[in-house]
């Protein structure tokens, strides 16, 4: 398929590429109120369990520095399309894993083909959109992105109640084949041959470098990184806490997992609003600030001895917060390189997924019969946001309104401009 052969709306894009991305939320929530259940049947401690997750996320991180040099070089479509091919495949494997190892094994491989969405994804908003336009279409996407942690645990709690832990990865290999599918037949090349780059190890590292070297983009980064770690600490550990700590069955803690994910969504449906009548760098400064009150929420509530009534809101604040934070940061960061999108967008997923898979073990170690280590860990992590994005990030003016926004490209759509 070439570039002329399809048009896409920018709805239509939004869709195909929030889809994409909510294959990453699914691959994590999905199985995430099986975790003591997995436990018990494979004989095997907390920890162990968690490391699945971990090496999930790092695979997720890896899997990005591969996909997003080979994306800018030979376009965005054949990374994508084999990534998911790989995806089905281990997420097969995946659901006859015969010992916790070998699952943290599989899924370490299942994470590339995420992977290959997340970079294709956010590189192929840097391809069709600049400055404000960028940021909208970005908080668009955050907002159809947003649905997959809502659906995540709800169809997780669901599936349990039709079949074992197992049977989520049969259900996330049927997701993968749609979506490659579907992919196959509606997306376009964004990236058209004149503006590839060859692929080698010598070029990567200095766009890498040229990357780290620019302070203003490693403080958005950091600050994603840091805030996601915070998201992924709660994600390791929440099935643990609610479940263990607070007495919930798999079926409540899915619910409570999922208005807090859907506390993201409502975010993101208002930073869509007011991005253009607020600029992207003072909504992120708004999702930082959300983001360490409820962290400070979460560690007094946990000091405290607070039951679930007191852990709840904050809790609900600092996972909203994220809705408003990531697309923002995404934003701020990717619009500083529009050359090397896919690089900058691998560079950006790997280290807030680095982030989130050193963190996730973290709390699960710490001890999960208390609120107090996962809280600990979560305020941790918000306050390192905010340092970083107030020291790295000074004196950066961020995206400014723009009174001709890109929109689609020609390449893209097939059409001239008028």
């Amino acid at each position: 398929m070439t570039t002329a052969t399809l048009g896409p709306s920018r709805l239509k894009l939004v869709g195909l590429l929030g889809a994409l991305c909510t294959l990453g939320p699914l691959s994590i929530d999905m199985y995430l109120p099986a975790f003591p259940a997995m436990a018990r049947e494979l004989g095997t401690t907390a920890p162990q369990i968690q490391l699945s997750l971990t090496t999930f996320i790092i695979g997720l991180a890896l899997g990005q520095l591969v996909v997003g040099p080979i994306s800018d070089a030979v376009g965005r479509r054949k990374p994508l399309l084999i990534g998911l091919t790989a995806y089905v495949v281990f997420s097969l494997m995946a659901a006859i894993a015969p010992t916790a190892l070998a699952l943290a094994s599989i899924r370490f491989a299942q994470a590339f083909g995420v992977a290959a969405g997340f970079v294709v994804a956010t590189a192929v908003a840097r391809d069709m959109f600049s400055g404000m336009a960028m940021a909208k279409f970005m908080s668009m996407l955050m907002l159809v992105n947003g649905l997959g942690p809502v659906i995540a645990p709800v169809l997780g709690g669901q599936v349990l109640r039709l079949t074992s832990w197992r049977g989520t990865f049969l259900v996330l290999a049927v997701i993968g084949t749609v979506l490659l599918i579907v992919l196959a037949m509606a997306l376009p090349e964004t990236h058209p041959a004149e503006k590839r780059v060859p692929a080698n190890l010598k070029g990567t590292l200095r766009t890498f470098g040229r990357l780290l070297s620019d302070r203003y983009f490693v403080g958005y980064a950091l600050a994603a990184s840091f805030a996601l770690g915070s998201l992924f600490a709660y994600v390791s550990g929440a099935s643990f806490v609610l479940q263990n700590v607070f007495g919930l069955t798999p079926q409540q803690f899915s619910l409570v997992f999922g208005v807090n994910s859907a506390g993201i969504l409502l975010a993101g449906s208002l930073n869509t609003w007011l991005t253009g009548r607020i600029m992207p760098r003072t909504l992120l400064t708004a999702g930082l600030a959300m983001a360490t009150a409820g962290g400070l929420g979460l560690l007094t509530a946990g000091l405290a001895g607070g039951n679930l009534l007191a852990f709840l809101p904050p809790l609900f604040l600092l996972t909203t917060s994220v809705g408003v934070l990531l697309p923002n940061a995404a934003t701020l960061a990717m619009n500083r390189h529009p050359e090397s999108a896919g690089s900058a967008s691998a560079l950006l997923g790997v280290l807030q997924f680095l982030a989130g898979g050193l963190v996730a073990p973290l709390v699960g170690a710490a001890g999960t019969g208390s609120v107090i280590p996962m809280a600990t860990v979560m305020f941790s992590l918000t306050i390192a946001a905010l340092l970083a994005f107030t020291i790295l990030t000074r004196g950066d003016r961020g995206i400014t309104n723009d009174p001709t926004p890109n929109t689609i490209p020609e390449a893209a759509t097939g059409v001239a401009p008028h």
